[in-house]
């Protein structure tokens, strides 16, 4: 194992670097610790370690969702302590720019900007108003419709009361230019939005190739901008069009994939948040589950290929697989009485799943493994991307191992 320090912290690395020199002794006493390793393939930057395993891994895969708590002789104690309280953080140095990742993220109040101001947009927009008071800065608000943006000025800032300690963030409008002026810039935009009587097809697979058109624009900005906060998707369907967003911020005019765009975990699709919302809703009232909202997990994307698990301790298939179709087909169920299906998405995967975000909490979010955005619970710490790991039954992991398959067979 070799010991160096750069930007006063921390490293260690299985390979000589050309940086300067630390030892054992100091590393151990450090706080976080910066592990330099490679990755073969595309994958992920920077993450935070979740065993002894990821020391010694070489490409991103859907298996670092699975458990692993293997010994390793290499590893000294003091380290693996480091890994069990998340301590210890994997830079990728395969990536050119991997000293820039060496650094502890410590935002206080975030400059979140919100792009396309549609029901789901302002509705986003508002929640984010109302719990945004100890994280938000301000919310930044941009649409082509100025009247939009006008009416949100408005009525956005009047959500107020004196009568609590909470002071909430101002709704200012932004220009295309400062769009990637803040920590967090949300993609709400969508051009094709099925009308509610359609109610026989995924209405999301709908909007992908037309949303695939839009977001290509914005991603090719953030490159432009050097863009280093999160890129967070909201519009469907998120986990594909994240990878839309990862493909074409880091391809080059030349048509050539040069890694110089978007890195892997800055980029966020919010879509799962609902679905999880909507899966505990009926383990309730249909199966009378109430442990579901504890035990219960949602893996995959907000549509097709969604897993819906009762719970991960005490998995059942036959269980699972009824709340998942109840759990994918919900929307139909608001179509089916006339109303468009925004509410509880813009809410619980957009509002309440960014401010979880940003204030370092567990949430429903896409993570990148393997090639494909795919969602799962994670949160994002000071020094890095973490997610959830699972003793998982066999027949769920290939539930899992099929959604892959799928979403990478799309782009």
């Amino acid at each position: 194992m070799f010991y160096y320090e750069y930007n006063k912290t921390q490293l260690i690395s299985f390979e000589k670097q050309n940086l300067p020199k630390s030892s054992e002794s100091i590393a151990l006493k450090a706080k976080n610790i910066f592990f330099l390793g490679r990755l073969n393939n595309i994958g992920k930057n920077q993450f935070i370690i979740q065993s002894p395993k990821d020391l010694f891994k070489k490409e991103d895969s859907l298996n670092d969702l699975k458990s692993n708590k293997n010994l390793y002789d290499e590893i000294p104690n003091w380290l693996y302590s480091k890994i069990e309280n998340k301590l210890v953080t994997f830079i990728n140095i395969n990536y050119n720019n991997f000293l820039d990742l060496i650094n502890i993220s410590n935002i206080k109040s975030w400059k979140i900007n919100v792009v396309a101001l549609g029901d789901v947009g302002r509705t986003l927009t508002i929640g984010l108003r109302l719990l945004g008071n100890k994280s938000i800065s301000e919310i930044g608000i941009f649409d082509f419709d100025k009247s939009k943006i006008e009416r949100l000025i408005y009525e956005g800032n009047q959500v107020f009361s004196n009568f609590d300690d909470k002071t909430y963030p101002e709704i200012r409008e932004i220009n295309s230019e400062n769009i990637f002026d803040c920590d967090m810039f949300v993609f709400c935009a969508s051009k094709t939005i099925p009308p509610v009587d359609v109610i026989d097809q995924d209405v999301r697979m709908v909007q992908f190739e037309q949303n695939s058109k839009i977001i290509e624009i914005y991603a090719k900005s953030a490159r432009e901008k050097s863009f280093n906060g999160i890129f967070a998707v909201v519009s469907d369907p998120v986990d594909l069009l994240c990878k839309v967003a990862l493909t074409t911020s880091n391809t080059n005019k030349n048509g050539h994939y040069d890694n110089l765009g978007l890195r892997p975990e800055q980029i966020h699709g919010y879509g799962l948040g609902v679905m999880n919302a909507r899966a505990n809703f009926y383990a309730q009232r249909k199966f009378q589950l109430s442990n579901y909202s504890s035990e219960g997990r949602a893996f995959g994307p907000h549509g097709k290929g969604l897993i819906i698990a009762n719970s991960i301790s005490n998995y059942d298939e036959n269980l699972s697989l009824k709340l998942t179709d109840l759990t994918q087909n919900a929307n139909i169920e608001i179509r089916k009485i006339g109303f468009k299906p925004y509410i509880a998405p813009a809410l619980s995967s957009g509002a309440l799943s960014i401010i979880n975000t940003i204030n370092n909490n567990w949430h429903y979010s896409t993570v990148y493994f393997d090639g494909v955005y795919i969602g799962t619970k994670n949160r994002i710490l000071e020094n890095g991307l973490d997610w959830e790991t699972y003793d998982f039954p066999i027949n769920l992991f290939k539930r899992l191992e099929s959604t892959h398959n799928y979403l990478g067979g799309i782009v």
